[in-house]
């Protein structure tokens, strides 16, 4: 099974790289499954249901979230009605939506996706490692190709968490840097992992933001408002190889994408 995890969507630009590049992507890499964080897909910061829409329509299966997950207004109403979009799993109990799925494809393969967010740096919520475990050990009851997206900032809680995780999940998956790391691999149980996935998004940008806006922020201080860059798009991506039989990965490969 190939599966396509697509690193951190950031504004239209962003999401119409997607729609322009998973045509080409699906056909080449014979993909069966598609995930996309889409947490600032909306604007820059957030998601909302024409933006969600919007990616499904290009051919994502699931999106996954992270720390800006309820930044637009309809979010908390749109995510309780639409499982595909994932809030992560460690908010506490009676927060809508729901931090895990299980999505059954065509062949009747079924496919379990995790979202859980990091603690170092980040909101804290509920602990992600305690917080996964009985989720995915529930989850493997039901399918033995599960992929996690953990959302964090430091290097090494991500890093701990692939190892924590492996030989119990296909994939740990890192987002929230916007900047993609060069660790892919497979883990020794046989979970591949990579700590930041990247970003998908204004190529000539400070993460995805106006860079001139970023440079005046760092040289004066001042609190102000932040814009989506323009200009070309760059995908950042993982196709992974999955076996179906054993939910163990074979491959890993980094994609970074220019959209023309």
């Amino acid at each position: 099974m190939n599966v396509l995890f697509i690193g951190d969507i950031v504004g239209k630009t962003g999401r119409q790289t997607v729609k322009t590049l998973l045509p080409g992507l699906v056909q080449k890499h014979k993909l069966d499954f598609v995930i996309a964080n889409g947490e600032n897909a909306a604007g820059g910061f957030g998601i909302n249901e024409k933006t969600a829409c919007e990616l499904f329509d290009a051919g994502v299966h699931v999106i996954t979230t992270g720390n800006h997950v309820w930044d637009k207004r309809d979010a908390v109403s749109f995510i309780s009605k639409e499982n595909r979009i994932l809030r992560p799993l460690n908010y506490p109990a009676g927060v809508p939506g729901a931090g895990s799925i299980v999505l059954t494809l065509p062949g009747k393969e079924q496919v379990a996706v995790v979202n859980v967010l990091g603690r170092v740096f980040m909101n804290l919520l509920d602990c992600p490692f305690r917080t996964s475990l009985p989720e995915v050990e529930r989850l493997s009851t039901v399918t033995n190709i599960i992929i996690v997206d953990l959302h964090a900032e430091a290097t090494s809680e991500k890093t701990a968490f692939g190892y924590y995780m492996d030989g119990k999940v296909s994939a740990v998956i890192g987002t929230h840097t916007h900047v993609q790391t060069a660790d892919e691999k497979i883990l020794p149980k046989g979970t591949a992992y990579i700590t930041d996935v990247g970003m998908t998004g204004p190529q000539e940008s400070v993460i995805g933001v106006d860079k001139e806006q970023i440079i005046d922020k760092f040289l004066n201080h001042m609190p102000r408002k932040y814009d989506v860059a323009a200009g070309p798009g760059t995908l950042s991506a993982v196709v992974l190889e999955i076996d179906k039989s054993t939910g163990k990965a074979a491959s890993i490969q980094r994609l970074q994408l220019i959209a023309d």
